[in-house]
């Protein structure tokens, strides 16, 4: 059976899509390559240098001047992926809380997003990749085998948010991660550069009243079909 060579996984925040993107690599051997990281690894550098997160020509340099790159887990420390930047291993560093707090800010200036581009581009065509972010298939990796879009309504996003913290000791209320995803999805779907959206020859999934076991099933479904198609 011919494999693909790229998956490309778009959706709004808390829509699940990187868990179950990491399951479908898990399953196909493929990379797991959450472009999210690339953005937490500007960030991550901007501050390690005493930069400001709200600098928004200083991040563009720092994006514009770092090597970074995603390869295959090498270690069984709990990662999905080895993140690299200018060679380093970095993968829990740009996970530490003042990287969560300012990373969706560096995340929304068009000049980083257009330095990481490349990188990100660079990475999916080495092939065996499931990409997920929120303009992988209309900007990123337009040519990717198969494209889906995972989507669910905000009250079920909310909803799973909800229980993910409630279950990790770190309880918030349902309203305000209720109002923060509505904020985030105005903020993705607004801006100038690579709005979210799906791309027209997307496959959307709809997660609504599924568990992620019958979502994944739907998608590992579509990956089949579309090797046999091939």
């Amino acid at each position: 059976m011919p494999l693909l060579n790229s998956i490309a996984i778009d959706g709004p925040a808390a829509s699940g899509k990187s868990t179950l993107a990491k399951r479908l690599a898990d399953a196909l051997d493929y990379l797991f390559f959450d472009t999210g990281v690339m953005y937490r690894a500007v960030t991550y550098a901007v501050l390690a240098q005493g930069g400001d997160a709200g600098d928004e020509a200083l991040c563009t340099r720092v994006a514009e001047g770092l090597d970074i790159d995603v390869q295959p887990a090498s270690q069984t420390d709990g990662r999905q992926a080895d993140v690299l930047i200018d060679g380093r291993d970095c993968t829990w560093e740009i996970r530490q809380p003042q990287v969560d707090a300012s990373v969706s800010i560096v995340a929304a200036y068009p000049g980083v997003r257009q330095a990481l581009t490349g990188p990100q581009r660079r990475i999916g065509l080495r092939g065996r990749v499931v990409m997920v972010g929120r303009d992988i298939g209309t900007v990123v990796l337009p040519e990717a085998d198969l494209k889906i879009y995972l989507d669910a309504s905000v009250a079920e996003r909310a909803r799973r948010r909800f229980e993910e913290r409630r279950r990790s000791g770190k309880p918030e209320e349902f309203e305000r991660l209720l109002d923060s995803i509505r904020q985030r999805d105005r903020l993705d779907a607004s801006r100038d550069l690579a709005p979210l959206r799906p791309a027209e020859d997307a496959v959307i999934v709809d997660s609504d009243g599924k568990n992620a076991d019958e979502v994944f099933a739907e998608m590992l479904a579509l990956v089949e079909a579309r090797q046999d198609a091939g």
